[in-house]
């Protein structure tokens, strides 16, 4: 069983080709690939639905945090299942949702997986299709170069975790001693933030809780995605872009 971890991919996934991953010639479906958030969960368009097939049928099992960029309204239509100790949503047979909070036990090798993330591109703000100004305000920001969202079309509350998400991930991990090999995100703790970003990011609710998971969870590494770069952070904290890692 081996386990790689690569970063967002944002519905794009060329990169699990066998020219650009030869790895897979040797793998099954019970090897891994995880996908550190913004997997590229969107919708049942003809083209999205030809890459989770395209991506099904490849020979490892992909699992994925979730980002800040998924369509939750869809992946909350699928039932929660139980799966090696924690929730997930099966979205195909073999690309599988790892829920917020969660700590999975894969053939030994154990993770704590928390996704969601606040967006950063989002200066021109969130339109409601439902305000009677909708269309000028739409009109307006096309005109500009300010990035927007619109509620339920391309952003969603729901990037950001609950408070019962974030209490169900404190008591896993007291219920595991508190103690993992890895953890699995999206962003990254306030303090590894700043480190990676210079100051450029400020802290929010996800991150600062991140700092709290850090003082009672013992971990080898942790992985995040969202920040677009492939670098060591520190040398616990390991981010990634495009770059495709083994990790056990």
């Amino acid at each position: 069983m081996s386990i790689y971890i690569t970063g967002d991919c944002h519905g794009d996934y060329r990169r699990f080709n066998t020219q650009i991953f030869p790895e897979q010639k040797e793998m099954t479906k019970n090897d891994y690939v995880i996908v550190c958030g913004d997997f590229g969960l969107w919708s049942e368009s003809k083209e999205q639905l030809w890459w989770r097939n395209w991506l099904d049928a490849k020979p490892f099992t992909t699992l994925w945090v979730d980002g800040n960029h998924e369509n939750y309204d869809l992946l909350q239509q699928y039932p929660v299942e139980e799966w090696c100790g924690g929730k997930i949503h099966k979205i195909t047979p073999s690309i599988i949702h790892l829920m917020r909070g969660q700590v999975f036990q894969i053939d030994g090798c154990r993770i704590f997986t928390f996704g969601g993330a606040q967006s950063h591109d989002i200066q021109g703000g969130v339109l409601d299709p439902d305000d009677p100004d909708f269309h000028e305000k739409k009109k307006e920001l096309d005109i500009g170069d300010l990035p927007y969202r619109i509620n339920h079309v391309s952003w969603w509350a729901e990037e950001l975790p609950s408070e019962e998400e974030y209490q169900e991930g404190l008591r896993n991990i007291k219920t595991c001693g508190g103690e993992v090999d890895f953890v699995v995100s999206h962003c990254v703790s306030t303090t590894a933030q700043a480190i990676l970003s210079h100051g450029t990011y400020k802290a929010d609710a996800l991150t600062d809780y991140f700092m709290q998971v850090e003082q009672m969870l013992q971990f080898k590494k942790w992985f995040c995605g969202h920040y677009h770069d492939n670098q060591n952070i520190d040398e616990k904290h390991l981010l990634l872009y495009e770059q495709i890692i083994r990790i056990w």
